[in-house]
């Protein structure tokens, strides 16, 4: 394993902004060559399966910039800094997002969206015993929240018709669980 492991030389601040910090390093390769890696760091972020007693699921259409269309995903929302408690975040994530404050937590792993060009890692929860208030959004924030049945959601990451990554993959982990 250790001859796979490439060693920073040398970094270099490309841009920092407000949910991205890009850089740039020089990396000895495991043959002792050297090269360049340009890519993103993240504070990192967490998501939520809301699931009801009836199995249906607390789901989002939210519009993405990057995309240019609207998504259908689980809530979510990135750490407010690097060494904040993962649960904490996804607690205040599902209430401001969905009002929802859940009795039960249950960790589904941690997520490394897109390893070659990104450091962001989504820690994934499932969150149960759920009790309802007012949402709390981001001033930028604008979102629409309904419920569908697990087993829809589950043919829908199927067919290809769930686009999202973090939102694939809690649907599939929480589907395997409570087969």
């Amino acid at each position: 394993m250790s001859n796979l492991i490439e060693k920073q030389i040398k970094r270099e601040e490309i841009y920092d902004g407000t949910v991205l910090h890009v850089v740039k390093d020089t990396v000895e390769l495991p043959n002792g060559k050297q090269s360049l890696r340009e890519f993103c760091l993240h504070v990192g972020a967490v998501c939520v399966l809301p699931l009801l007693p009836d199995n249906t699921v607390i789901m989002e259409k939210q519009f993405r910039y990057a995309h240019n269309r609207v998504f259908f995903e689980i809530p979510a929302g990135k750490l407010n800094y690097k060494e904040e408690d993962p649960l904490e975040a996804a607690k205040r994530e599902l209430r401001e997002e969905t009002g929802a404050i859940a009795g039960k937590y249950t960790f589904l792993g941690e997520l490394d969206t897109s390893p070659a060009l990104l450091d962001e890692k989504i820690y994934m929860y499932l969150a149960e015993d759920l009790a309802f208030g007012d949402r709390d959004l981001d001033e930028d924030e604008f979102l629409d929240v309904e419920k569908v049945p697990l087993s829809e959601l589950y043919k829908m990451v199927m067919r290809g018709e769930i686009k999202d990554a973090k939102t694939q993959i809690a649907i599939l982990k929480v589907w395997e669980l409570k087969k």
